[in-house]
């Protein structure tokens, strides 16, 4: 039986408000698309929040044995302030203000994108497209829905009838709001005296004067709503209707409720089985945002150079951080949550390094051993499989690093249990780790070099000892031990550990 056969999922669809057990819409085969960045700034922690809990579950499908396609976007054009119709493109006002041609601004935070999720460890999408890449499709989309009479087009400017396409099909379901209620509390635009109702939104804007991102189309020169890109983008690479679309609560609406009208509207069919949603980050308890100056970036966070950080942070201590939360719970973040981290991925680490050294040496089985290491196995898929219960999952990996610490002391022998089980559980240990939660050693940079450095320390300690000059030895632990460094001799060697 295949790992995926043996071990369901089961995951919250925001959609329906409820668990259900997930089926792909095709046997052994995912579709799941994410929205990216609008590439106009540098990636902020809550981006990196959300693509790295898409991260974990593409990687979580793929160890199970799933072929996944995973899309994630780049968003270059159409998204307007404030996420609204009116107002300037993003992209474009930063151009402007920077005197830079707007895909200069579009490659560099595309580059800069990439690089900080790299740091972070993040797998690449299958398929990375771009809204200019697809205006050809975005235009043939809004012809769609002007055909089937859910869109209209005034001044050059389309836009998507709400109110029509609810008399049929129910828009809000996904946000749980109520048309009349929006209709009531929708805030007037510029552009209302178009729009026949003020909750209709636009597929298709028509180009002012100064607007620099410009394509020429049946109604004249304009570029395409924001919302209408990833339906198409989605619906290109993935089929009328896919298993997974993620992306942030704060994407539920308007974005992800607009992309299911246009779905609905043009294909006649519901665009995806599972919706899910990640949460917000908070800071000391606060929403972390630029006017609130509790908002710090990647790079911030690495080097430590910003006022709410005590020191920096490594990469991988903070993907580490964000795995003790459920994703679609709100995380919180402080120098002590993230000092807390950092010990207990040192500790998750220090037992993934046990587990490579360690060699199966046949003895005898210990029943009760045996049936908590299985038990222990079967948690990890059974936490996973629980809407990806990343917290979870690495509360039973830290009961097996405690094992993976006996067996180094001798306490537990690898004897102890079947070959079999043995093998299993260094398999799983170590993939889980590294495969599903994407963590790996940090051996660069200044780590490589305190290694090195304390290798030299322990060499001399050894020399000094052999050479009964013990004065020495104990000096270079004490002093060790003052700068918060704890050398512990054991039968394997010396080793360190900072406190």
């Amino acid at each position: 039986m295949s790992l995926k056969d043996k071990h369901p999922i089961t995951l919250y669809n925001t959609l329906t408000k409820k668990k259900e057990q997930f089926e792909p819409i095709h046997q052994d085969h995912v579709g799941m698309y994410v929205c990216g960045p609008t590439v106009y700034n540098d990636v902020h922690l809550g981006n990196v929040r959300t693509f790295m809990s898409f991260d974990v579950i593409y990687r979580y499908l793929m160890y199970l044995g799933y072929k996944v396609r995973y899309v994630r976007n780049i968003t270059d054009v159409g998204h307007l302030e404030n996420d609204a119709d009116e107002g300037e493109d993003k992209i474009a006002k930063k151009a402007r203000l920077e005197q830079l041609e707007p895909m200069e601004i579009v490659q560099h935070y595309t580059n800069g994108f990439h690089n900080v999720l790299n740091q972070f460890n993040l797998l690449p999408p299958s398929i990375e497209p771009s809204a200019t890449g697809h205006i050809i499709e975005q235009i043939e989309m809004v012809q769609e829905l002007i055909k089937n009479g859910l869109a209209y087009e005034v001044n050059g400017s389309v836009y998507f009838d709400v109110t029509k396409y609810d008399k049929d099909h129910k828009y809000g379901k996904l946000s749980g709001r109520n048309i009349e209620e929006m209709m009531e509390s929708g805030r007037m635009l510029d552009s209302q005296d178009e729009k026949r109702n003020k909750i209709d939104f636009a597929v298709w804007k028509k180009a002012s004067p100064q607007h620099i991102m410009r394509w020429n189309s049946p109604w004249g020169q304009g570029f395409p709503g924001w919302h209408l890109e990833c339906t198409v983008m989605s619906t290109k690479y993935l089929g009328d209707t896919f298993d997974i679309h993620g992306g942030g609560m704060d994407l539920v609406f308007p974005h992800h409720e607009c992309e299911i009208a246009q779905s609905v509207g043009s294909k006649g069919k519901e665009p995806v089985k599972y919706w899910l949603h990640s949460n917000m980050l908070t800071v000391n308890g606060q929403k972390m945002s630029k006017s609130l100056g509790n908002s710090f970036l990647p790079h911030e966070l690495f080097s430590g150079d910003h006022q709410l950080l005590e020191r920096g942070y490594s990469p991988m201590v903070v993907r580490f951080f964000m795995l003790q939360s459920h994703y679609s719970s709100t995380l919180d973040f402080s120098n002590d949550a993230l000092t807390a981290a950092e010990k207990g991925y040192k500790r998750l680490m220090d037992g993934f390094k046990i587990s490579k050294a360690l060699a199966y040496e046949s003895g005898n089985v210990d029943a009760d051993l045996e049936k908590k290491v299985l038990e222990n196995i079967s948690g990890l898929f059974q936490n996973m499989g629980d809407d990806f219960n990343t917290a979870k999952t690495l509360a039973v990996l830290f009961d097996i690093t405690t094992m993976m610490n006996n067996l180094k002391s001798g306490n537990l022998k690898t004897g102890q249990l079947s070959k079999e089980t043995f093998e299993d559980l260094i398999k799983h240990y170590q993939g889980f780790i590294t495969e599903v939660l994407g963590l790996k050693e940090e051996q660069e940079g200044d780590t490589k070099l305190v290694d090195g450095v304390m290798d030299l320390l322990i060499k001399l300690r050894n020399d000094a000892k052999e050479a009964k000059n013990y004065a020495l030895s104990d000096k270079i632990r004490d002093d060790l031990k003052a700068m918060g460094v704890t050398l512990k001799d054991g039968k394997e060697g010396t080793e360190y550990a900072i406190d």
